[in-house]
């Protein structure tokens, strides 16, 4: 499989949240994944992390990302450094839908709440 259809992000159990699976182990690969995820105005991921290094672009929109106790303001045309086992969250400060690519140095993503139990994730990735 070399070209596939980069699907609109759909809904999920997190409020707020939509996501797509872009690319990962169901596209055959062994080794990263593509999220697109789309935040409401003052939706938020839950505090987490992964046991892989993500990077994450956004394309539209305005964001907090929060580390520990310190947040950082991003906005379009901003790439998030978040490394392996780093808890972070990312929050959507503006009026817009905050628009995002995360690509991950793993597939399946694992994804760890704060209390470091692992969040079963409501898509494939």
């Amino acid at each position: 499989m070399y070209v596939i259809e980069q699907t609109r992000p759909e809904p999920t159990p997190i409020p707020g949240v939509s996501h797509a699976t872009w690319a990962g182990s169901a596209q055959g690969l062994e080794q990263l994944s593509l999220w697109r995820q789309s935040l409401a105005p003052g939706a938020a991921t839950p505090a987490h992390s992964h046991d892989c290094d993500e990077v994450v672009i956004c394309e539209s929109g305005q964001g907090t990302v929060r580390i520990g106790d310190q947040n950082h303001a991003f906005g379009a045309r901003s790439t998030l450094i978040l490394r392996r086992d780093q808890l972070h969250q990312i929050i959507n400060t503006g009026a817009e839908p905050l628009e995002i690519l995360g690509v991950f140095g793993a597939t399946p993503v694992n994804v760890f709440l704060a209390d470091k139990q692992k969040l079963e994730l409501p898509w494939c990735s």
